[in-house]
């Protein structure tokens, strides 16, 4: 029986965070993606997430099997929406998800439904109950991911980052009860 459950990330799991970033950077190359390949997400904003403690990690058996933050409140980069549109109130509050990636050790397993099951959890147990999520456009694997945990599609954005090569990414929005 495998054990597995959400926790924030401390400065300890820097490392193992920093590792599963890189090789979820390498999986997204291989996949001829060209997100995350100029430099996002950094080492400082990884940093940034711990000491702002929105970064968590997926554990299993004892392991650090996936790591993402949870952003809360409004989100800059959602405001410029070029296709499609939000639903809602434009001012109303939300949690985003951000920098979800996978251990290759742990990859195949299903087990982005529980980090995501996870942060949803978090999300209405800090007063959120609407969600959001955005991903690159060639990113399948991810879009499916969104898609299978209740996530709907809403529309494209782009958004300004030196550090990105492409700026435009699939938005989805979930509503919790």
């Amino acid at each position: 029986m495998t054990t597995s459950y959400l926790r924030k990330a401390t400065k300890a799991d820097l490392p193992a965070i920093l590792a599963i970033i890189g090789e979820a950077k390498e999986y997204l190359k291989e996949q001829g993606i060209d997100q995350w390949q100029a430099g996002y997400p950094t080492n400082d904003d990884i940093e940034k997430d711990i000491d702002n403690k929105i970064s968590y990690v997926l554990m299993v058996d004892g392991k650090i099997a996936a790591t993402a933050a949870l952003w809360p409140g409004q989100d800059i980069n959602y405001k410029n929406m070029v296709e499609g549109s939000w639903r809602g109130n434009p001012e109303d509050q939300y949690t985003s998800i951000y920098r979800i990636a996978m251990s290759s050790k742990f990859r195949g397993q299903r087990l982005s439904e529980k980090m995501i099951s996870g942060l949803l959890t978090i999300s209405t147990e800090t007063g959120f109950n609407e969600v959001r999520v955005d991903t690159h456009p060639e990113n399948i694997a991810m879009q499916k991911v969104i898609l299978n945990n209740g996530f709907e599609y809403r529309g494209i954005i782009d958004f300004e980052d030196p550090n990105e090569s492409t700026t435009t990414r699939y938005a989805y929005q979930l509503y919790l009860d």
